[in-house]
């Protein structure tokens, strides 16, 4: 199990080396997503509307998967859930 910890370790660190910018990029980007993707960024207006609104539902589902994972509110004692429960 201790070993899990340190591969669970060493995979974060690589894939968050891998989400930040490196130095060409930064320069390249604009000032409101600088140092957190590669490439460019978003050209036009539309392509921060559509970012935006992705962020949106990603926040949205977050919320409500959260929700229902911690306080589900179903009752019925026929549901199909208790079937896997018993």
């Amino acid at each position: 199990m201790k070993n899990l910890k340190y591969i669970i370790a060493v995979i974060f660190l690589f894939v968050a080396e891998l989400a930040f910018a490196c130095e060409a990029c930064k320069q390249q980007q604009p000032r409101l997503t600088q140092g957190f993707t590669h490439g460019t960024g978003p050209d036009s207006r539309w392509d921060w509307l559509i970012v935006a609104v992705i962020a949106l539902i990603t926040v949205y589902t977050l919320i409500y998967s959260i929700k229902y994972i911690v306080k589900p509110g179903e009752k019925d004692k026929n549901h199909i859930k208790y079937t896997f429960l018993e």
